[in-house]
């Protein structure tokens, strides 16, 4: 009799609270639930708007494959990963669709509002349950319908597939065993509803929180400040008064922190004071963090003769600390610190202004210093003369016109052409152009030798190394900047070879003439080179206007003179 009790004890096992004994929520079909079945390509959910709701994700036999629905049949709307949780609104309503194995699948979602579903009470969305105890999870509205017919989900997955001693009952979502952080989370119940012949799942959600105990018997924690220490402040300045305390968890929470001003150190005098809204955060599960801040909005010298009270408070007991506070003295840098570091930022601020300017600065060195200390080199030229012909000048000069000037073909009309000629003191004699003007000045009135591209240089040869070697071979560059000089690829590349050459340590001199205001812009089209650009910046120049005298009496011709080379090439040397 005794053997048949322990055979008996094996097959059928002693049913404990309910059904957690070795039970598991039983597996359902199509929507999850007996006896109904749903058509697999067309789905059909319900969602209470406020609460959260969660797409579900396509189940294959390897397991679940995440997929995307989008709305279709409507105005554009959201689209939604399966498996992601999000609040439920009322515009998520609509017909929406993914592709899955080469086939397109539908669902139509509903959002309601929360008084439709029948006996809405808040306080079921969310459970807390004891740690390492059982405990059970309400679906909610279970007791407004007859139908307990539930799917239980933990995110995307079924409760059923979980390795968790659980099971279902009336409704009822019963853990065996809670397992801290594990059961944490957001739980859905799936109930469904047959409305003309169509099967709605309406979906719930459901916060479950872990807790270690509903109550506590520990007093609370304060981890800072220390009891008896002092704070330094700036009289006349705002100072906040900080206080942490660690509190043991319980439910619902009875923690509570105060800061209070001890007038003179007399605890038996103490008052409030001001303070900001707390902060509260939880690290870890058995315990939560309250930082509170006391506001003292203007120190003054009163406020050094009291002392400050942190009292941090649960249903179990107190615990303070006591601070003072003393006048922060003024930061003075010792000298042996100060002045290195000041050193230092300055040694950094110089450094990094030379490394921009440092091109302008080898420019500016060369063109006004360094003339003149490599005259070893033959020289066969004087001045090399650069600029580009105008219409009138062209017309003034007998049998030369713009095209006849060799090298590359000038871009055409990138500039308007300069017309205006230039005009005597007197204004009744027509003066020629600065560019005849300088040839017959410079080599017959003043006697230096020119090179001129036109003149000097042969036909048929390379013309960039011609010119690149008759600049070096020049003790003087001259480059008028017309209206059209920085719109001519010639002109722009004669000067941008004087630029190098002035780099190279070489003794060119580089002058630039403007003939007109608009003639050192730099907004062209192509734009000039970097090079270019930063030379006419700072390259020594002079401004011609039309009013300049014919004579050498005028400003200009002064300066000219004052600025051309102290010696001449002569026909002996060129021998």
């Amino acid at each position: 009799m005794q053997t048949g009790h322990i055979l008996f004890s094996f097959i059928f096992p002693i049913v404990l609270d309910g059904c957690c004994v070795g039970s598991h929520q039983t597996k359902k079909t199509a929507a999850g639930l007996p006896g109904l079945q749903q058509d697999a390509t067309h789905q059909h959910y319900r969602a209470v708007e406020g609460e959260s709701f969660m797409m579900p994700c396509i189940r294959s036999v390897s397991g679940h494959i995440n997929v995307v629905w989008s709305r279709t049949g409507g105005p554009e709307g959201p689209s939604f990963d399966c498996g992601k949780v999000f609040p439920a609104e009322a515009g998520h309503s609509g017909k929406y669709s993914c592709l899955t194995g080469g086939s397109e699948l539908f669902l139509h979602l509903q959002v309601v509002e929360e008084t439709s579903v029948g006996c809405f009470q808040p306080e079921e969305l969310s459970v807390e349950l004891l740690n390492s105890a059982g405990g059970e999870v309400p679906c909610p509205g279970r007791n407004c319908s007859t139908n307990t017919h539930v799917r239980w989900f933990k995110g995307n997955t079924s409760v059923s597939e979980l390795s968790r001693a659980t099971c279902e009952k009336n409704g009822l979502l019963l853990l065996c065993e809670v397992k801290g952080k594990y059961d944490a989370g957001v739980y859905f119940c799936d109930r469904p509803i047959m409305e003309q012949g169509v099967t709605w799942t309406l979906r719930r959600a459901v916060q479950v929180k872990v807790v270690p105990h509903k109550t506590t018997s520990d007093p609370p924690r304060i981890v800072y400040p220390a009891d008896n220490i002092t704070e330094e402040v700036e009289l006349g300045r705002l100072h906040t008064l900080t206080c942490k305390v660690l509190f043991p968890y319980e439910s619902p929470t009875t923690g509570e922190v105060r800061w209070y001003i001890n007038y003179g150190g007399n605890k038996d005098n103490m008052t409030l004071l001001d303070m900001k809204t707390p902060q509260q955060r939880s690290d870890i599960l058995e315990e939560y963090r309250i930082l509170q801040e006391g506001v003292i909005n203007e120190v003054t010298p009163q406020h050094l003769d009291h002392t400050y009270t942190c009292i941090a408070s649960n249903a179990v007991g107190k615990r303070n600390v006591t601070i003072r506070l003393k006048k922060k003295r003024p930061v003075k840098w010792p000298s042996l610190v100060g002045f290195p570091v000041a050193s230092l930022l300055l040694v950094v601020v110089v450094g990094v202004s030379l490394h921009m300017k440092w091109l302008e600065l080898q420019i500016i060195y060369r063109s006004h210093f360094q003339h003149g200390k490599y005259d070893r080199d033959e020289k066969r030229f004087d001045v090399f003369l650069s600029y580009v012909w105008s219409p009138t000048a062209a017309e003034l000069e007998r049998g030369w016109t713009p095209s006849s000037r060799p090298g590359p073909v000038p871009d055409e009309e990138a500039c308007p052409l300069s017309l205006d000629p230039l005009n005597t003191e007197e204004g009744e004699a027509t003066q020629r152009p600065l560019e005849v003007l300088l040839r017959q000045v410079l080599e017959e009135e003043w006697g230096y030798r020119l090179c001129l591209v036109e003149r000097d240089i042969l036909p048929g040869g390379a013309y960039t190394n011609d010119v690149t070697l008759a600049i070096q071979r020049s003790h003087m560059l001259i480059c008028l900047l017309s209206a059209d000089y920085l719109c001519d690829s010639n002109g722009v590349f004669e000067l941008e070879s004087g630029v190098q050459a002035l780099l190279q340590k070489s003794s060119l001199k580089l002058l630039l003439i403007q003939t007109c205001r608009n003639s050192s812009s730099f907004s062209q089209d192509p734009p000039l080179p970097p090079l270019v650009q930063r030379a006419l910046k700072v390259l020594p120049s002079l401004n011609w206007t039309s009013e300049e005298p014919a004579g050498g009496t005028s400003r200009f011709w002064r300066s000219l003179r004052k600025a051309m080379p102290d010696h001449r090439v002569t026909l002996v040397s060129l021998v």
